[in-house]
């Protein structure tokens, strides 16, 4: 299948966020009173989706919002502690180049994404959705298939969430499940991923493309 849209998710799949996201977690617990992320426990975690996870740690719903702003806010101020996973730059100019068109879907705010990126990587994403529920990301995806103007079945989500799956399951869009981010592989093969990464490079790899590097990387 010829993929003309690529829809990425963020955090734990462009982004290595995962040890900046327990330490602020951590911070936001002792300061709303909800239990911290214990070491035993995140691989457990890792497994549960997000619903599961604030009922785990103890957040009422209501909170949810004001803790995922401030989690944005914290991010932007530390942005510097949060990078790109190696061959990220060097996997999105190799699909631009061999016309993939690029799209982000992120319960993270444009800046933050944006800022994590690079000048040189956010100008090859044609679309930002940023700013998605974090229950779920149906609308937002709905929104961003509508405006790109590509069939569904010419268009592959690629996440580490089991939200992300269930997203693109919900508007009939093939879902590509990546192994090194924020949830668990074996939970997400368990919603049935079309595709399965197992490294960054293998993206344009089992997509059928060749790898280049990225101009900062000459």
């Amino acid at each position: 299948m010829k993929y003309e849209l690529l829809i990425f998710d963020f955090d734990g799949t462009l982004a290595d966020s995962f040890e900046f996201f327990i330490a602020v977690f951590d911070r936001l617990a002792d300061r709303h009173g909800f239990r911290r992320i214990a070491g035993e426990d995140i691989n457990v975690l890792r497994g549960y989706d997000a619903r599961q996870i604030m009922k785990h740690v103890g957040i009422p719903l209501w909170k949810v919002p004001d803790v995922a702003h401030e989690f944005k806010a914290l991010m932007a101020k530390e942005i510097s502690r949060v990078a790109l996973f190696e061959g990220v730059s060097d996997m999105l100019h190799s699909l631009v180049a061999q016309g993939v068109r690029l799209a982000v879907l992120t319960s993270n705010s444009e800046s933050n994404v944006k800022a994590v990126l690079g000048p040189s990587n956010a100008a090859l994403i044609g679309q930002y959705e940023c700013g998605a529920a974090l229950f779920g990301k149906r609308s937002k995806l709905r929104r961003l298939v509508s405006a790109s103007g590509i069939a569904r079945h010419r268009i592959l989500c690629i996440g580490d969430e089991t939200r992300d799956a269930e997203a693109a399951r919900a508007e009939g869009i093939a879902f590509g499940a990546v192994s090194w981010g924020y949830t668990r592989l074996d939970a997400l093969q368990a919603k049935s991923p079309e595709l399965v990464f197992s490294s960054v490079s293998d993206i344009p790899h089992q997509l059928g493309m060749h790898s280049i590097q990225s101009p900062e990387a000459r």
